[in-house]
């Protein structure tokens, strides 16, 4: 009897594509009115968005009158979608500025310029230089770590930016004797679960505030003290885990696929491996480089296109740098080299996010004034809601947020599109609307850990070599736990009058 293969991410994803193609052909397309709404952000500056109306929703009619069911077919020529189609419209939709084709350009990007830095062999060194001081002690490097990025994903919403710092920190993690699932709780799972209980975050819950009409900040002490007890609970659930796989390292799921990094950093075949002045130098470029980053997204507001730029220059500079100090034996032609192999590296992980993309399109959009099946489930949900008691109905909130993060992984967009149905719902069945709030962001960012939808994570198990399937063998237990306590903060923010 041959043993069960678990399915490859592509094959999750193609058999999630049949089902929602399926649905277009079972649930009619539907619409809402739009109008545009303006709201201040933390800072005070003004921002507006198109937004759905609230009631206005409306099945689009076939000839005979009827709700349209508009199936999707096999194959769609002119550019429009088919279920053979969606893989290229899904990694040739959007814009630069976002999903698909603008994160898709990031990750190739930054893992070309990566790739540069990795060639030095900087990071190796460094690496080799820790343990040897630290005697292999990395409790401190995971606390410091994961509070910083969380911190990182409550204030500015980092995401994105994750990626490169996975691409240093989980060879670090592996090299100290834990594992990849180490490296990705602290470097991909911190930023969310910031971003998950954030008070200020601009791309989440300040977006979802100013829609639903309530003020930016609102709530701010019940969510800081929210962030601290799920970053303090997150940072004690992974050195406890992490101390578990040292102590047996062939317990991990990541084992067999470890060996990677464990090869690659192996103290007892480069315990002869210089920390020199060159090393220290392309580590000081990536440290300046990251401070300049955070900089430009919290002062300037820089995203993707501003963000991919400042890692060429990273990676560039770092090149400069070997060859001169000659790391390695490096090469002017090496720059070009290693970058071409840190952007194939990833190009697997670049092309999960166009199929992910390609769900939605399938589906008809994330637009809510154009047709599509998302709308139709979205109004049905919100009707179903109206004749909830109160506390169950701010749960269910909770629940669909949860569900409908695995089609709209942006926490704007979701904001967008559930947010103006959902707060005017919430006053109808005696749910504030800070709670529906609470209720979005908890469902939209704890799910970001699993959704095999999220670019980023992609993008992040990609670096760490991990089958997506294998992260969410690990990841199920600790979703069971965040929903469990996600929803104790949301049934707590019903109970004591969240305002």
């Amino acid at each position: 009897m041959k043993k069960f293969q678990m399915p490859d991410t592509y094959v999750i994803i193609f058999i999630v594509v049949l089902f929602a193609a399926l649905l277009t052909h079972t649930v009619p397309v539907g619409k809402f009115q739009m109008h545009k709404v303006t709201y201040k952000t933390e800072t005070g500056v003004e921002k507006s968005r198109e937004v759905p109306i609230a009631g206005s929703f409306a099945y689009e009619l076939n000839d005979a009158g009827k709700p349209l069911i508009k199936g999707v077919k096999f194959f769609e020529p002119g550019g429009n979608v088919g279920i053979s189609n969606y893989v290229f419209e899904g990694i040739t939709s959007g814009d630069k500025w976002g999903t698909a084709v603008g994160v898709i350009a990031f990750i190739i990007i930054t893992g070309g310029a990566f790739g540069i830095i990795l060639r030095t062999k900087a990071v190796e060194a460094g690496l080799i230089s820790l343990i040897k001081k630290t005697k292999g002690s990395g409790n401190w490097l995971i606390i410091f770590v994961f509070l910083s990025f969380s911190l990182g994903g409550a204030v500015f919403g980092m995401g994105e930016e994750a990626i490169p710092f996975a691409m240093v920190l989980i060879p670090i993690v592996i090299g100290m004797g834990y594992d990849a699932i180490t490296g990705i709780m602290i470097t991909y799972v911190s930023t969310q679960v910031g971003f998950a209980t954030s008070w200020m975050n601009p791309f989440s819950v300040a977006i979802a505030q100013g829609v639903a009409g309530i003020p930016v900040l609102s709530g701010a002490a019940f969510r800081i003290f929210m962030w601290v007890f799920f970053t303090a609970f997150c940072i004690i659930f992974t050195l406890i885990y992490a101390k578990k796989v040292k102590a047996n390292p062939q317990s991990s799921i990541s084992y067999e696929t470890d060996a990677y990094y464990r090869k690659e950093f192996d103290l007892d075949e480069k315990q002869d491996i210089k920390f020199t002045f060159g090393h220290k130098l392309v580590l000081l470029t990536v440290v300046v480089g990251m401070a300049w980053i955070i900089y430009g997204v919290v002062k300037f507001g820089y995203y993707l296109p501003e963000i991919a730029t400042q890692f060429v220059i990273m990676g560039v500079v770092a090149g400069i740098i070997g060859v001169f100090f000659k790391l390695d034996n490096m090469r002017v032609n090496d720059i070009a080299v290693s970058f071409r192999k840190g952007a194939e590296d990833l190009i697997g992980a670049a092309i999960v996010v166009g199929m992910a993309k390609g769900i939605v399109l399938v589906l008809g959009g994330t637009s809510a004034g154009e047709p599509s099946v998302l709308n139709t489930i979205l109004n049905w949900v919100a009707t179903g809601l109206s004749g909830m008691p109160a506390a169950l109905c701010a749960w269910v909130m909770y629940i669909f947020q949860s569900v409908f993060n695995f089609f709209v992984v942006s926490g704007s967009g979701q904001a967008a599109l559930t947010m103006p149905i959902m707060a005017p719902l919430s006053d109808l069945v005696g749910v504030s609307r800070q709670v529906s709030v609470l209720a979005f962001q908890l469902g939209d960012g704890f799910t970001n850990l699993i959704v095999p939808t999220s670019g980023i994570l992609i993008a992040v198990l990609g670096i760490a070599r991990l089958e997506w399937i294998k992260w969410a063998k690990f990841q199920i237990k600790f979703q069971v736990v965040l929903f469990i306590l996600g929803s104790l903060f949301v049934l707590g923010g019903m109970f004591i009058g969240l305002q």
